[in-house]
C-alpha cells in the first residue's frame, strides 16, 4: 500500500501546528504518513523534523483531540 499525501499537506501541517502549538490525533496521523512518504522534498522533511522536535523539547504538545479547529 502506497500513502499518497495532499499537495501542500506538509506546509499546512506545520503552519496549524505552529500556531496551536499542539499535535492532535489527525496530525499524528499526518506525521506518520509524511514519515512513510518517499516523495517528500527537502523542505518538507525538514518541516516533519521541525515538529518533531518540537516534541521532543516539549515546545509542542500532544493532545487526545482530533482537531484543534472550533
Amino acid at each position: 500500500m502506497q500513502v499518497q499525501l495532499l499537495p501542500n499537506a506538509i506546509s499546512e501541517l506545520y503552519a496549524q501546528v505552529s500556531n496551536s502549538g499542539q499535535v492532535t490525533l489527525a496530525d499524528r496521523y499526518g506525521l506518520m504518513a509524511a514519515v512513510l512518504d518517499e516523495s517528500l522534498d527537502e523542505e518538507q522533511r525538514m518541516a516533519v523534523n521541525r515538529i518533531i522536535y518540537g516534541i521532543h523539547k516539549r515546545k509542542l504538545v500532544i493532545v487526545d483531540e482530533i482537531s484543534s479547529l472550533s
